[in-house]
Order: C-alpha cells, then sequence, then structure tokens
C-alpha cells in the first residue's frame, strides 16, 4: 500500500537533484539523467498533495466508485498543476533573498525579480542591483507539473523537440503510444507529412516506474496519452517547450499514405510505421491550469 504522508522533502529532493543533473540542453549525462529518474521513482501521490484523488482510483472499478467520483472536478478539462520553471542560465546562484527598507523591497528568486519601490530617489539603487543580479551565472532549463487528467480524456500525439521528457504517473492507468520520426531521402515529398515508426504501445498503470522520452535514437519524442481511468502525471521537461529557441509544441495525426517502394519497411527493421500530418486540435481540447496543492519548493 503507497504511503499516504506526506514527504514535504520528496519534491523537494527531486527539485535539488534536477539542479545539479539537467542543464539548459538537457541532461548532463546519462548517469545525470538515471539520478533523477531515481528520485522521481520515488514520488507518492501523496507527495504532491494528490492523496485523496489516488484513493479514489484504487476503488474506481468497485461498487462504491460512483460515491467516489466527488473527489475529481467536475470539469472534463485536462488540468495542469504547475511546480517549478526556469527556461536559461541568467540568474543568481543566490537562492531567494530579500532587500527591505521602510520606502523598497526587492525580492530575487531564480526566475523573477519583484520591486515595490515607494521612494524614486531608491530607484537607481534597485536597477542598479537588478542589473548586478542578471550577470550572475546560474544553470537550468527545466519545467516541472503535474498533468491531471479524467478518465477516457486524450492528450493528441504531439512532439518534444530537442527535449528530454521524464514521466511518472502518480495514480490510475494510462495508454501511451509514441514514435520516433523516421530519416528519409530527400528525394520524398514531405513538405505535409513525415513517416514515423511505432517505440511505445501499451498501458501503465500506477505504481510503476518513470518512463523517459528523448531525442535519441529509441526516445518516442512525438507521443499520445489516453487516460482509461483518472489518473495523474508528474511531468520533467528538460528544456522546456521555448518558440523562441525552435522547441515549439507541435500535434500530428495519422495520414494514409503508402510506402510502394517498400525502403520505409526496410528502414524500421519490421516494426510498425505510420504516416503523421500536423495539425491543430479540436477546441474541445483543453489544458487548465490547477491550483498545485503540495509543499512549496524552497528556491
Amino acid at each position: 500500500m503507497p504511503s499516504t504522508t506526506m514527504d514535504a522533502n520528496a519534491i523537494q529532493k527531486l527539485y535539488e537533484v534536477c539542479k545539479v543533473s539537467l542543464s539548459e540542453k538537457g541532461p548532463l549525462s546519462s548517469e545525470s539523467l538515471d539520478n533523477v529518474r531515481a528520485v522521481l521513482d520515488m514520488i507518492t501521490p501523496a507527495d504532491v498533495g494528490l492523496e485523496c484523488e489516488a484513493e479514489a482510483v484504487r476503488v474506481w472499478r468497485s461498487p462504491r466508485a460512483l460515491s467516489r467520483k466527488r473527489v475529481f472536478h467536475s470539469s472534463p478539462a485536462i488540468r495542469y498543476r504547475h511546480i517549478y520553471e526556469c527556461k536559461s542560465f541568467s540568474v543568481s546562484p543566490i537562492n531567494r533573498f530579500c532587500i527591505s527598507t521602510a520606502k523598497c523591497c526587492i525580492w530575487f528568486s531564480y526566475c523573477s525579480i519583484e520591486v515595490f519601490v515607494r521612494s524614486p530617489s531608491l530607484l537607481y539603487y534597485c536597477i542598479h542591483m537588478t542589473l548586478m543580479y542578471d550577470l550572475l551565472p546560474h544553470y537550468t532549463g527545466l519545467q516541472i507539473g503535474i498533468f491531471c487528467i479524467p478518465a477516457s480524456s486524450i492528450i493528441p500525439l504531439h512532439n518534444h523537440p530537442g527535449m528530454t521528457v521524464l514521466s511518472k504517473i502518480l495514480y490510475g492507468t494510462a495508454h501511451v503510444k509514441s514514435y520516433d520520426w523516421i530519416d528519409t531521402a530527400e528525394s520524398l515529398n514531405l513538405s505535409k507529412v513525415r513517416p514515423a515508426k511505432v517505440v511505445r504501445d501499451g498501458e501503465m498503470s500506477a505504481p510503476c516506474g518513470a518512463m523517459v522520452l528523448h531525442p535519441g535514437e529509441g526516445g518516442g519524442n512525438i507521443h499520445a496519452l489516453k487516460a482509461i481511468t483518472p489518473c495523474a502525471i508528474l511531468d520533467i521537461l528538460t528544456p522546456p517547450y521555448s518558440s523562441e529557441d525552435g522547441r515549439h509544441c507541435s500535434y500530428f495525426r495519422r495520414c494514409p499514405r503508402s510506402d510502394p517502394s517498400g525502403v520505409l519497411l526496410n528502414r524500421t527493421k519490421g516494426s510498425e510505421f505510420v504516416w503523421l500530418e500536423e495539425y491543430q486540435p479540436h477546441d474541445n481540447f483543453i489544458i487548465r491550469r490547477d491550483l498545485y496543492a503540495g509543499p512549496a519548493l524552497k528556491l
């Protein structure tokens, strides 16, 4: 039986290992990735404020299930609980501090600077401190958050360009299907569609180890999820999505097309392959921001 006691140190420990293991380009090494995965594997629903939802899912298929459904949000939308994000190397190694006087209060943290000035005479001092702060280097491109997905809901097929993703299912069951792009000759007209081969096609149920997607061969960096029961997935993205840096989230769907030459079949060594085209999901695909109810990180 999983623990139902919240460990305030568990999510903090995950954050700390991410700090020393990840960079703005992703994991520092395969060993660093293993270190993050080992800590992520130990996270339970109770560690992030989801113990009530997890208990409800354990009896989802039992006669008492209907009485338990009130635990979940009434909206059918997928909900995202944001925990942490830092995109670049432009912040100070000092965690968080405050310079405060009767007329000015400046809060410094990894990804934000909050300045409250009550006197114009202190404005130059505040700006000077801000510039000094920005010049001090720091480390990581990282996003941590939780997707809470209602039963039967789907996150459509989408990519993670140049990104590594660690996903830990905290409760429930989800079906995951992931793909790798297939390299093709320039003679093929791939302006609208591209071939991809199946890397993973199966269910994952809590408790289980974290799933890792990566840009390399067999990384399955294009994937879709369908919730079999209500489920929650703790995601670590490194580096995070960033349109400015060419990491835009695109969605795909299968497109009927043949391979009369058999070239692609040879390249996939008999694995299933499909043609994928980019598209815009329907308006009923909604992800709403939700309140994270677990322990706050000490930055």
